[in-house]
Parts: structure tokens; C-alpha cells; sequence
């Protein structure tokens, strides 16, 4: 009986993870989020402590804010939008009546015409990322924000974007507005131009970040923060908090007075910051500490993506599907998938052996620009199934010429898991595998075997992975993705690259007397051939900050 049972136990294990997962998928979809009541307390407190006589909300959903805001006294009216009226239907769960909700229009908030401006604003928008937008409405909304900022955003932005450009148009002179919107909307490409044009319009009068342990969405892939804006005239100091615990009046006392909280607390962490550091570093990410001084990691390494195959379920295979298609391994490389597939800080040749034994893929059909005809019989049939199968008209391998020509890559010395959680990031390739898409190539200036290690090491060394945070983007549960030319200006503080006995880079001078740790360009010398000034990432002063450096020893050699 015990066999049966240990079935049902996996199947249902399966079912669990499944029902998530579809949940999960159906509420991106729709974008829809539900804000925490502790959280949809404290920022209605804010929104309504000037007692306006309306509270819009762009995005009402099953009204969370509205039964807040009657929680906390208010006797005002409420006005908005939802696309669904079955979710506004839900507004009667938290005992809010018909008559309450009559301006509540159903509709799109985006697609309507501004309307009479608002006192108080209050919005958890929807959370839908660029790629599941429409194209036409992408593009409509594009320009529309380009007339009212004068600029073009980046084109990756999400939906919440624009719902905060628009909520901001619709506050009344010194009216409020609090929103909650993903950590994207301020470590993007085009986030500090975005915020430096409105906090030249707007007063950010707070940023509110929250720990793993209080995020508003535990289990979900985003890191979520509150921003507290009027329409004033803007202040150059800002009050930023950090919450530990989920407390709403631990938030709004510290949002009262935020050098009470500087010291630190149980609940919440507080304290004021210059609005062009705080722009200038990201309004997600704590400040930077100017007693220690870095180097880009592309004053070390050239970074670049891993590769796309288009369709890993045909160019990444197992040694058992080699075989069982008749194919040859002189067509295919060693290559490495997953990040999971590599946990540790050194890839070895029998890692991929114990994947083999897993049945995990390990092999890269590796083909270049030969005509079909001249490839071995049993080679032309796997791709004439492919063909048939539609795989050549995929968006991806239909760019290419022929359609099964692989991307190559030379083997790179260090990969880097580009989105993780993982203490070790970059992974000594010992294995001379080429990697996909989850990992990037990382490949050293300086290809001599002692440098490299001595460069994985700092790379690995707590200090330098802290500096993830300034360059990456921030997920859910710790995650940080770092793209190439975000991981070009990763900073190897300078006590770390001591530390692990790495020659600075030829083009880097000595420190000047007087300046600390700075690291100043050696102007005979000039840049790195090939290499462009920006993306070194080297300041006015020649260096770029860090904050305090932990005394942790890196990996061992």
C-alpha cells in the first residue's frame, strides 16, 4: 500500500504546484495583485490626511482602498475605474454599498479622456509587463507619454508606467497621490530620466521599500514599492523607509517624523535622503556609502549574453536523443541550460556526466552555414521533422540564414547566473561548456589561468555581490537580474580587489595621495582598446562608490 500512497502524495504535491501556478499565470494576465489590507491602511491614512471630500482610485478592483478609507473614518465620496465589474462586484465583502460605488466607472482608465482633477489618489495598478501588452495600444500609450514628458520612455516599460503618468496629470493643485508599483519603475534604462522630470514637477514627499520579510506579495516574482507624491512644488529631501514588518502604524509614524526612525527599529527603518543621490542611485535601493571606491567589472572582462537557441527542445539534447535520432556528436558542444543544473561556484566535467545521468540535456546542436545537402543523412532528416513541424518559421530562427545556423560563442572562463538568489553568481567554467540564455559569458581580459581565479574569486566575494543591487533589477524574494551591460558596471571594490590579489587594470593608476581608495583613469594610457568610456562607469572623480564593506572572506581558491 505504501507505493499508492507515495503516488497520491505526488500528485497532489503536482496538483498543488499546478493550481499556483495556473493562478499565478491568470493573475498576470490581468495584472491583477490585491493589496494587503495592513498595507492599503497606511497608505490611505496618507492620501486622506488632508481631508479631501473625494478619493479616486484608477484601478479599484474589489475596492481595497475605499473600505480602508471608510476604516479609517473618511465620510468623502468615492470616484474611479475598473475594467471588471465582477471584481468591483466583490466591493460588498468589505461592506461597501451600491450608492458608494455609483462613480465607479466601468472602463479603461487609460483609454479615457482626462477628467476634472482629483484631491486624493490612491492605486495599486495593474502589474502587466511590457511584452503582454498590445502593440497598437503600446504605441498609443508611448506617445502619449512622450507629448507630456518630452522624451520617448524606454520601450520595455509596463502598463503601471503609464497609469502612474496618468494619475499624476490628474491631481489637483497639492493633491495627493499614493501608489504602489514594482521596483521596475525606477531601475529600468529610462528611470532616472523618468524621475528626474517628475520630481522637477511633483514633491516625492516618500518612498516606502519593504524586506523579504513584509513584502505586500509574498511568493510572486516582484518587489513592490510605495510612492508618496503631491502636486507642490518638490523638496530636495526625501524620507525613505525601509519596513521590516508588516505594522501600518509603525509605517505612519515614521512616515511623520522619519529621523525618529533613523536609528533604526523593529518595524521600520527611516531616514531622509538628497533627491538627486536617491535618483540618482535608484528610489528602490538604499544609499551608497562614499568611503569605498570600486572598479567596473568591464575594466576587467568583456560580458555578453548567453546563447538563444529559439527552440531548446531541438537544439538541446540529450546523449540518449542523439542516439535514438541516429545523429553524430562532432555537430554538437557541451553547453549548460538551467542555473539549477549548475549550484556550485566550479562547473566540472563531472557535473555534466552526473546531468547525463539525470537526463538532463547537455548537448548543443552546434551547426553553422553548411547547405542541408552536404550534412550526413540522418542530420537532414532531424531538420527536414523540424521543418515540417513549422520550427523554421519560429520569430527567432526565421532571422537566421539558414534557419538551424546556432549563434556561437567561444567558451567563456566564468559564466554568471544572470537571475538568482544564489550567494555564488559566478560559476568557474571548468568545463568549457558554452552556456544559454540563463547564464552570461563573462570573458577576462587577461586569459592567464591565475588571474582568472583570483577575478571569479573577487567576483564572488560578498562585497562585490552587494553591488548587484546598484546595477540589477529587483524581484520578488531577493532576485536580482542582471543583464551584459548592466553586469559591465558591477563594481569590484577596490579593498576586495586587494583583498584577493588582483592586478588592477593596466589603464588604472595608482591611487592619488589624498583621495582614499579612489581609482583614477591613467590619462597617457587612455581607455581599454574596444572599450567605451560609459561603460566603465567611471565618475567625475574617477571612481564609482560602494557602500561599507562586509569582512567576509570570498570563496576559496
Amino acid at each position: 500500500m505504501l507505493a499508492p500512497c507515495l503516488r497520491e502524495k505526488s500528485r497532489a504535491a503536482y496538483l498543488t504546484v499546478f493550481m499556483k501556478w495556473t493562478t499565478e499565470e491568470t493573475l498576470r494576465a490581468k495584472g491583477q495583485f490585491w493589496t494587503p489590507a495592513w498595507l492599503a491602511r497606511t497608505m490611505a491614512a496618507w492620501v486622506l490626511s488632508e481631508r479631501p471630500p473625494v478619493l479616486f482610485d484608477p484601478a479599484a478592483g474589489p475596492g481595497t482602498f475605499f473600505a480602508a478609507a471608510r476604516s479609517l473614518g473618511f465620510q468623502g465620496s468615492f470616484a474611479g475605474f475598473e475594467l471588471d465589474g465582477a471584481v468591483l462586484a466583490r466591493a460588498s465583502e468589505s461592506g461597501l454599498g451600491p450608492g458608494e460605488l455609483q462613480r465607479i466607472t466601468i472602463g479603461d482608465f487609460l483609454g479615457s479622456p482626462l477628467r476634472p482633477t482629483y484631491p486624493a489618489i490612491i492605486s495599486n495598478p495593474p502589474y502587466i509587463r511590457h511584452h503582454r501588452l498590445d502593440e497598437r495600444r503600446k504605441r498609443l500609450l508611448q506617445a502619449r507619454a512622450a507629448q507630456w514628458l518630452g522624451f520617448n520612455l524606454d520601450g520595455r516599460v509596463g502598463l503601471h508606467v503609464y497609469f502612474l503618468l496618468k494619475c499624476l496629470q490628474s491631481l489637483s493643485p497639492a493633491g495627493r497621490l499614493a501608489i504602489l508599483l514594482p521596483a521596475d519603475v525606477c531601475e529600468g534604462v529610462s528611470s532616472a530620466r523618468l524621475w528626474r522630470r517628475l520630481s522637477g514637477r511633483f514633491r516625492c514627499d516618500a518612498v516606502i521599500t519593504f524586506s523579504e520579510e513584509a513584502a505586500p506579495f509574498p511568493g510572486l516574482d516582484t518587489n513592490a514599492l510605495v510612492f508618496l507624491l503631491s502636486n507642490r512644488p518638490p523638496h530636495p529631501r526625501i524620507p525613505w523607509l525601509r519596513v521590516l514588518r508588516p505594522e501600518a502604524d509603525a509605517i505612519s509614524s515614521a512616515l511623520a517624523d522619519p529621523r525618529a526612525g533613523a536609528a533604526g527599529g523593529l518595524a521600520v527603518q527611516a531616514c531622509e535622503r538628497e533627491l538627486e543621490e536617491l535618483v540618482s542611485t535608484g528610489l528602490s535601493r538604499p544609499a551608497r556609502a562614499h568611503n569605498a571606491r570600486g572598479v567596473p567589472l568591464s575594466a576587467f572582462a568583456k560580458v555578453v549574453r548567453g546563447i538563444a537557441t529559439g527552440a531548446n527542445e531541438f537544439f538541446f539534447l540529450t546523449s540518449s536523443q542523439i542516439r535514438q535520432h541516429g545523429l553524430e556528436k562532432r555537430f554538437f558542444r557541451r553547453a549548460i541550460g538551467r542555473t539549477r543544473d549548475c549550484p556550485a561556484a566550479v562547473l566540472r566535467a563531472r557535473d555534466l556526466a552526473a546531468l547525463e545521468s539525470a537526463g538532463r540535456p547537455t548537448w548543443l546542436l552546434s551547426l553553422d552555414g553548411a547547405p542541408e545537402r552536404l550534412l550526413p543523412a540522418a542530420l537532414r532528416a532531424y531538420l527536414i521533422k523540424a521543418e515540417q513541424a513549422g520550427l523554421a518559421a519560429r520569430p527567432l530562427i526565421a532571422t537566421r540564414r539558414p534557419w538551424y545556423r546556432m549563434e556561437q560563442r567561444a567558451a567563456p572562463a566564468l559564466l554568471f547566473a544572470y537571475l538568482g538568489r544564489r550567494d555564488c553568481r559566478f560559476v568557474l567554467n571548468e568545463a568549457g561548456v558554452v552556456p544559454l540564455t540563463g547564464f552570461l559569458c563573462v570573458y577576462p581580459r587577461d586569459q592567464d589561468p591565475q588571474h582568472v581565479r583570483r577575478l571569479w574569486r573577487a567576483l564572488n566575494h560578498p562585497a562585490t555581490l552587494a553591488n548587484l543591487l546598484y546595477v540589477g533589477k529587483s524581484y520578488g524574494g531577493g532576485a536580482i537580474k542582471a543583464e551584459p551591460r548592466q553586469l559591465d558596471a558591477l563594481e569590484l571594490p577596490a579593498q576586495v580587489i586587494k583583498e584577493c590579489g588582483l592586478a588592477r587594470p593596466p589603464f588604472l593608476a595608482e591611487p592619488t595621495p589624498g583621495t582614499g581608495t579612489s581609482l583614477h583613469p591613467a590619462s597617457p594610457r587612455g581607455p581599454l582598446p574596444g572599450a567605451k568610456s560609459a561603460s566603465l562607469g567611471i565618475g567625475p572623480d574617477g571612481c564609482l562608490c560602494r557602500g561599507d564593506l562586509p569582512r567576509t572572506r570570498p570563496p576559496p581558491a
